[in-house]
C-alpha cells in the first residue's frame, strides 16, 4: 500500500510540474526607459488559443511605450497541455 500511495504522489507531482524560462528577444539603441507593457496569449495543448496576443505591439500598447527599448519572452509551460507566452517590452 505504501509504494502504491508513493507511486501516486510521485505521478501527481510530475503532473503538476512546470517550467518557465524567460529570454531576451530583441534590444535597441533606444535609453532604457521607466514604462513597462506585456501581453500574454495561453495555448492548450498546442493548438487551442482563445484570443491572446503576445506580440511586441500589444505589449507596447498597454504599456504606452511608443520608443521600446528591449522585449523579453517568457514561456512557462505545464507538460505541454497548458503554455503561456508573454511578451515584456520596456522603453519610454
Amino acid at each position: 500500500m505504501k509504494k502504491v500511495l508513493l507511486l501516486a504522489l510521485a505521478g501527481a507531482s510530475f503532473a503538476l510540474s512546470s517550467c518557465s524560462i524567460t529570454l531576451p528577444v530583441a534590444v535597441s539603441s533606444n535609453p532604457i526607459g521607466s514604462k513597462v507593457g506585456s501581453s500574454t496569449a495561453t495555448v492548450f495543448l498546442g493548438v487551442l488559443s482563445f484570443g491572446g496576443d503576445a506580440s511586441i505591439q500589444a505589449a507596447a500598447k498597454k504599456g504606452g511605450i511608443t520608443r521600446v527599448s528591449t522585449v523579453d519572452m517568457k514561456q512557462s509551460n505545464i507538460l505541454f497541455i497548458y503554455q503561456q507566452f508573454t511578451t515584456m517590452v520596456t522603453g519610454e
